[in-house]
């Protein structure tokens, strides 16, 4: 067992020791306004409880289901929002990123850098994001075994990346077709490696490629983020939406506002308890 660090993403601190970090935003950039709404609603809350909190949107979904569906403003256009957000709000904020040459360009606008679920093992990725000297949280593929981590955090490692920091995120493994489930002995597992773990109830419910849009069931996202708050998870991260069913992606997998807000508070007291 390896003694877990704390790391830190501007001024919110993730791991033991720190009050439950809260990573949150709408899945894709749709407009300032609605970034401004949602982080707005989500920074307040997160403040009134003394947790930390990340703004969190994409300015490309790169992996979507079919080529009709919308992938966001792209770089230039997202970017600059994400830098509104951090400069409006005053928090940091993450984005993801898919192919290495996005890596610099994104983390001069951003505080951590995330690489998304199907590009875990991308060597070339990991590389790139990891000499940015910018924090990195990777997505647990959903084929990937818990102790496989131990490989991608030897790629970040090689490459600068325990100077800033690591965050495993974990959001579901593959249950045959159609399908994700949460190994919870698993993730307890992935918080023995040595680096902070983030818990995604979100995309953890989703059905993905039933259609040409993954499907999902997010009035199980509450049920699983208390039991990753139960298991003494450093972060939890939350796809939100005011309105899911007229988001540009994700709508099927996104919680409402209010029922994010209301995700944390259970969630932010029921950690307190059991990691006091």
């Amino acid at each position: 067992m390896t003694d877990t660090r704390t790391i830190q993403v501007a001024d919110v601190r993730i791991g033991p020791g720190a009050p439950l970090a809260i990573i949150s935003g709408p899945c894709v950039i749709e407009s300032r306004e609605l970034c401004l709404e949602v982080g707005t609603a989500m920074r307040d809350r997160c403040a009134s409880l003394g947790l930390g909190y990340i703004f969190k949107a994409s300015f490309d979904k790169a992996n979507r289901s079919s080529m009709r569906s919308d992938r966001g403003p792209g770089p230039d256009e997202g970017l600059s929002i994400l830098d509104d957000v951090r400069r409006a709000l005053g928090v940091p904020v993450t984005t993801d990123i898919h192919e290495p040459a996005q890596a610099e360009r994104a983390a001069g606008h951003v505080d951590l850098l995330q690489i998304p679920a199907f590009l875990s093992r991308q060597t070339d990725l990991l590389a790139a994001a990891a000499r940015t000297g910018k924090p990195v949280n990777v997505k647990k593929g959903q084929f990937l075994s818990p102790s496989e981590m131990s490989h991608v955090i030897g790629k970040l490692e090689d490459n600068g990346a325990a100077d800033a920091g690591i965050v495993l995120t974990e959001r579901g493994t593959f249950f045959g077709y159609h399908r994700l489930v949460n190994d919870f002995v698993g993730v307890a597992d992935m918080m023995e490696l040595g680096w902070p773990v983030c818990f995604d109830a979100t995309h953890s419910t989703q059905a993905p490629g039933q259609t040409n849009v993954s499907g999902g069931r997010p009035e199980r996202s509450p049920q699983l983020a208390r039991c990753a708050a139960a298991l003494g998870v450093h972060a939890l991260f939350l796809e939100t939406h005011p309105e899911p069913a007229e988001a540009l992606s994700d709508a099927a997998s996104m919680l409402p506002l209010a029922d994010a807000v209301h995700v944390v508070d259970v969630t932010a007291k029921l950690h307190a308890v059991v990691t006091r």
